[in-house]
């Protein structure tokens, strides 16, 4: 076979993340309107900080903004999980990260695919925070074994997706015309669905064990539950989102406004309520209502260390020990000025991050004379002294449990929050996907040691050519 035939994974993933967008731009409007704002709040922005142009560009960085885009699903077999898996590996995104959102009163354990090298990001950054269900936790028996039921009769994907996906795994890759009936087939498993395959009765029982619950088993495809553009001012889209119609939720989650972002803040629109059928013994469809969808932005800063992760927990568990943001908005701006407050402990300049080894940084050279001018005693540290080498963030690429929970709870309300008991279990998380995580912490070490090995590999290229 002929491999130069073969479409690019980033331009397979590239293609699906624009049906994507365009999918959900019809099927909920408000994301169509989301879009525009934060359009608008990026412009503004880059006009009035010409250094943070200067940065983006300088990095390889400003043509992605506005193409970023992540989304979410939740599944519900490690069947589903497993194929879902196979599918993102033909749009070259990999399984990164664990996450167990038990903790936080959410019945599922996740990862993100995304791509994972630098190249493939900046062509597309795209993402999908993917949750497999936690039948175990569902307390009621009859409960659970009526879910497991009801998901074992579904396949969530075509039969043509399914053919696609082996054929890009025997083959090494799909042609151009594969690959476009390949977006089209998996594209059907992100759909939304407005005809549920359970009985009003079964969804009440489930929707009464935790409203993800129902949300997961009682549609024939687990649809897309969100699609999240990137800004450079999320404060700003926060503020504007009321004066274009949009209804924002009470706080922005994740750390508190910075000068030198870390991590990932987000924030929502509330979670729309739609039209559906529940299915009735006879076989016909009785007309209901669900909550699950809304529109999500995210703004993005630094990939903090293990040392620097421990130290935002720290942080953030401070402040929301005094006190936790209610749903209504009600002490929102008590908890922004808490938060800011308790978080002047963490350095918010980059050369302190950098020297305390909180964030991971990229390292390049900044002026090729001095670096030839350099002895040949000196580390990284002293390069920069001398004003040879330049650093700049790693971009964090991954995701927030506590920041995802908060986003999903605020739009239930807080008479929804359900407590489950703690119980993160990764290696059967990755025995159902089929596959192991990666270690997102190892991951952003090996990008920074080799940014560093790329500069001493500059200093001996310098040496040979003397």
């Amino acid at each position: 076979m002929n491999t130069q035939n073969f479409v690019s994974p980033d331009t397979i993933r590239s293609a699906f993340s624009a049906a994507m967008s365009a999918m959900y731009r019809e099927e909920v409007p408000a994301y169509g309107t989301l879009m525009e704002l934060v359009c608008d709040v990026n412009q503004s922005a880059l006009d009035a900080t010409p250094s943070l142009l200067e940065r983006l560009k300088k990095t390889d960085s400003l043509d992605r903004i506005s193409e970023e885009r992540h989304g979410a699903i939740r599944l519900g077999t490690p069947a589903e999980l497993s194929m879902m898996r196979r599918a993102f590996a033909v749009m070259g995104m990999f399984p990164v990260g664990y996450y167990d959102l038990s903790v936080a009163g959410v019945p599922v354990h996740s990862t993100a695919f995304r791509p994972i090298d630098d190249a493939a990001l900046k062509i597309n950054p795209f993402r999908v925070f993917t949750s497999l269900l936690r039948l175990d936790l569902i307390a009621d028996e009859d409960l659970r074994n009526e879910a497991e039921k009801t998901l074992s009769q579904r396949n969530i994907f075509t039969p043509d997706a399914i053919c696609l996906i082996e054929k890009a795994e025997h083959q090494g890759g799909l042609n151009d015309e594969d690959s476009k009936s390949f977006i089209d087939q998996v594209l059907e498993t992100f759909r939304w669905h407005d005809e549920a395959i359970v009985t009003e009765d079964l969804y009440k029982r489930l929707h009464d064990a935790h409203r993800l619950i129902a949300d997961v088993v009682s549609f024939k495809g687990p649809h897309i539950n969100h699609l999240t553009p990137r800004t450079l001012d999320i404060d700003a889209v926060q503020l504007q989102m009321p004066e274009r119609g949009i209804n924002p939720k009470a706080v922005v989650e994740g750390p508190p406004t910075r000068d030198c972002p870390i991590l990932l803040r987000q924030t929502s629109f509330k979670a729309l309520e739609e039209p559906v059928s529940f299915i009735n013994e006879n076989g016909d469809y009785k007309p209901g209502s669900h909550t699950a969808r809304f529109g999500e932005i995210e703004q993005r800063g630094i990939a903090l260390t293990p040392k620097g992760r421990a130290l935002y927990d720290q942080l953030l568990n401070e402040s929301r020990k005094v006190i936790r943001p209610a749903a209504d908005g009600s002490n929102a701006a008590e908890y922004a000025r808490l938060l800011g407050d308790v978080f002047t402990a963490f350095p918010d300049n980059w050369a302190d991050i950098r020297s305390e080894k909180l964030g991971y940084f990229a390292y390049s050279v900044k002026d090729a004379d001095k670096l030839a001018q350099a002895p040949s005693s000196a580390n990284i540290d002293d390069l920069i002294k001398l004003g040879a080498v330049q650093f700049d963030p790693i971009t964090y690429e991954d995701f927030l449990p506590v920041s995802a929970a908060g986003i999903f709870q605020s739009n239930l309300g807080d008479d929804a929050t359900q407590h489950f008991e703690g119980s993160p279990n990764q290696k059967r998380f990755e025995a159902d996907l089929g596959a192991s995580v990666l270690n997102e912490f190892e991951h952003y070490a090996r990008i920074e040691r080799e940014t560093i090995e790329a500069v001493f590999s500059n200093i001996c290229k310098l040496e040979a050519a003397e």
